[in-house]
């Protein structure tokens, strides 16, 4: 009985974030309430309150569905057991941008965090919960950028905060743009091509290289 009841919680929680997942996707987050959720979800608010603290703990639970599937791949680029880390780098990337082309679930989350997600004041705490999360993303991908430069894969005079900062940018930049307007290219065809040029620009690139002081 224990366990059917703590099934039927989870089923619960998640029947709760589908709920909150549309109701963000069709009105935007700031416009939508917890009792907006509660009623399409077909539950009371204090059965949301149950498992969520608030609306920003929905958002979380939410955009977990996109991150979570990503962390062993993300995990291995850091590895420095890993033989390979920019290869795995690699493949992560070209999996975000598959990922949101083929995955409605995936691509409806996305266009909610770059294109429905409303900064006001009562989401404040949303607001600072974000800039955690890029900032926490930026210190894994330089992370990840130093596994690689131990590895022989990236030069080792590769400034990797500009070089992290560049490529968050250039990845995040492309999804918004891509979401905003899909027709414009073909995101699944180009995916690996997109990722190999993005690469190539912290193998290459002499603007991402340490200036030392010459004496």
């Amino acid at each position: 009985m224990a366990r059917r009841t703590k099934e039927e919680a989870l089923e619960t929680r998640s029947h709760i974030i589908d709920a909150a997942e549309h109701c963000f996707y069709v009105k935007g987050v700031s416009r939508t309430t917890m009792a907006d959720i509660a009623n399409a979800a077909g539950v009371t608010r204090g059965a949301i309150y149950w498992h969520f603290e608030n609306k920003t703990d929905v958002f979380d639970a939410m955009l977990n569905r996109v991150t979570q599937p990503l962390e062993p791949l993300s995990e291995a680029t850091r590895n420095e057991n890993e033989p390979d880390p920019l290869g795995r780098t690699r493949e992560l990337l070209i999996k975000v941008l598959h990922d949101v082309v083929h995955d409605r679930r995936n691509r409806r989350i996305h266009e909610i965090m770059f294109h429905k997600c409303e900064y006001t004041d009562e989401l404040g705490d949303l607001r600072g919960r974000m800039e955690e999360e890029r900032r926490e993303c930026d210190l894994e991908i330089e992370a990840s950028l130093r596994n690689s430069i131990s590895k022989g894969q990236l030069p080792d005079d590769l400034d990797v905060t500009l070089a992290a900062f560049c490529m968050h940018s250039y990845i995040a930049g492309l999804l918004d743009q891509w979401l905003l307007i899909p027709d414009a290219f073909d995101l699944d065809r180009y995916s690996a091509q997109i990722v190999d040029s993005c690469l190539d620009m912290l193998r290459l690139s002499p603007a991402l290289r340490i200036k030392r002081n010459e004496s």
